[in-house]
This record gives structure tokens, C-alpha cells and sequence, in this order.
């Protein structure tokens, strides 16, 4: 069963386009094919990037990552709610980056999932170790100065940004309004992920040096993700 489209992209006029991703990336049969296709026919000279997902399928997520990049419109990224995982890559391929009050980015390592003996289960961990460290320099790029050895730290903590903590990593450029937007998106298979104080059966996530985020970070969006990486 294909789920419902992930994206929506829209020529509002000669000068402006708007983009929304509001759901998991690439999965539901509907792919980076027809996002990328989409995004061809925009003419305008300035996109305007809303964001709100959880991540999806990494190599649709770095596809939209690098046919942002080379678009020649100006890309103005909004992260609405939550930009986690691949969603975050994806943000930063915007010229600047917009924090929404009280959202959420998120960044960890690649994950995959494979069947077979361990010659491929060995061939699957060297692929998700590179792929982790093309993530890795992505980040670094938009950091310039920082290293990759950094964030692939941060990325094996799955380390959370509030607005502001995204802002003063470099990871965005300024925090704006609250955008309103909220999401059902369950988060309990990530280790470091806030808890939506009316999450039943839950409790509350442990405060830890790499996610102590107090009230704010509880609005955070809440979801699930599994990056997943094919296996030839």
C-alpha cells in the first residue's frame, strides 16, 4: 500500500516556490525520483524549504541534499518542528537556515538493516561507516573550521538541538517565531529522544550531558526512524 506523498512543492509565483517535507523521507513507494523531478520545474529564484520529518532513507535524503545544493534558486531552509536524522542533512543544503521557537534538530550515525552471513553483515558495517562519515562532512562544511572527527562524535551520542543550541553550533542561522506546527511522530526507538509529557506508558527521558533541554526540548516533535541502507 503507498502511503501518502511525503513532500508537496508549489511555483507560488516567478520569484518564490515553497517546499514542505512532512514525513518520513523516500519510504511508501514514493521516492527521491519524484521529488527531484518535481524540483526541476521550479523556476523561481528563491525556494522557500519547510521541514518537519523524522528522517528516512539516506541515499534519497542525500539525492535532495545535493539537488538542492546545486538548484540555482536561493534556498531558505524552515525547520517548522523537527529535522532529524537524513532530515537534518537535508537542511543543510539551505543558503540559511531558519530555527522555528521551540524546534528540534537531531543528528546520529547511519543505520541499516541486513539478512545474510558475516561476510554481510561486515560488508554492511563498513558501508554505514562511510556513509556516517559523508554525513559527518556535510555538517563540517556548514561549520567551516569545525571537524569531521567532531561530529561524528556527536553523531555516535545522537546528540538533540533546541533552536537556540542549533544555532550556536552552526548548525542554523536564527531562530524565528514558533511556526504552530506540530507532529504525531513516535520517537521511542532513539536512545536520546525528548518525551512528549502526554506519552502514555513512557517516562520521561533521563537528563544526560549531551540532552539536558528542559521544558523546550519536551515540545520537540516526538518520532520514529530507521535509516535504511540496501544491500546489492
Amino acid at each position: 500500500m503507498i502511503r501518502p506523498c511525503w513532500y508537496s512543492i508549489k511555483n507560488i509565483s516567478d520569484e518564490s516556490a515553497d517546499v514542505f517535507i512532512f514525513a518520513e523521507i523516500g519510504f511508501g513507494g514514493i521516492t527521491a525520483a519524484s521529488f527531484l523531478k518535481d524540483l526541476q520545474g521550479i523556476t523561481a529564484s528563491s525556494i522557500s524549504l519547510h521541514l518537519n520529518s523524522p528522517g528516512g532513507e539516506v541515499f534519497d535524503g542525500l539525492a535532495i541534499y545535493s539537488a538542492l545544493k546545486s538548484h540555482p534558486a536561493n534556498v531558505t531552509v524552515y525547520v517548522d518542528a523537527l529535522a532529524a536524522s537524513i532530515a537534518s542533512v537535508i537542511a543543510m543544503a539551505g543558503n540559511k537556515i531558519v530555527m522555528a521557537k521551540h524546534s528540534a534538530l537531531m543528528i546520529h550515525n547511519a543505520q541499516g538493516i541486513a539478512m545474510g552471513d558475516a561476510a554481510v553483515m561486515k560488508l554492511m558495517a563498513d558501508r554505514l561507516d562511510i556513509w556516517s562519515n559523508e554525513i559527518a562532512e556535510i555538517y563540517q562544511e556548514r561549520v567551516p573550521g569545525s571537524k569531521t572527527k567532531t561530529w561524528l562524535s556527536r553523531m555516535a551520542d545522537e546528540t538533540w538541538y533546541v533552536a537556540e543550541e542549533a544555532v550556536a553550533a552552526g548548525l542554523a542561522d536564527e531562530v524565528g517565531p514558533a511556526s504552530g506546527v506540530t507532529n504525531s511522530f513516535d520517537m521511542t526507538k532513539f536512545k536520546n529522544a525528548p518525551q512528549t509529557e502526554d506519552q502514555e506508558g513512557t517516562a520521561p527521558a533521563e537528563e544526560s550531558v549531551d540532552f539536558d533541554r528542559g521544558a523546550a526540548l519536551r515540545q520537540a516533535a516526538s518520532l520514529t526512524l530507521m535509516e535504511v541502507l540496501s544491500h546489492e
